[in-house]
């Protein structure tokens, strides 16, 4: 199956269960590719101890899941792109959607 998740929050705990999720996914031999925007693009600064959406996305990674995160609003809360949290666009998130059998959104 291929898998697109929309994460739109900041809030770690949901942050850590999206991409929890992702991984479980992936273990199940789904194509699976995250697309961050808004407030989704502060994940790592947001992450903690008990929830730490950083690690979850780095297993995603290496898993071999694709991560891409809305630009403008990377460039709007003056952050920089890097691998967990690449500039990407809105055709991006539209070919996500238009590729994947389900799309799922937090």
């Amino acid at each position: 199956m291929n898998l697109g998740i929309i994460i739109s929050v900041n809030d770690s705990e949901t942050c850590w269960n999206a991409i929890r999720y992702a991984n479980f996914a992936l273990n199940n031999n789904d194509d699976v590719k995250i697309f961050f925007m808004g407030k989704g693009v502060e994940y790592r600064e947001k992450s903690n101890e008990k929830f730490n959406a950083s690690v979850e996305a780095d297993k995603f990674i290496k898993g071999g899941g694709k991560i891409y995160a809305c630009g403008t609003c990377i460039k709007s809360r003056n952050k920089d792109a890097s691998e967990a949290c690449p500039i990407s666009s809105m055709q991006d998130m539209y070919d996500i959607v238009k590729e994947s059998d389900r799309v799922v959104t937090f």
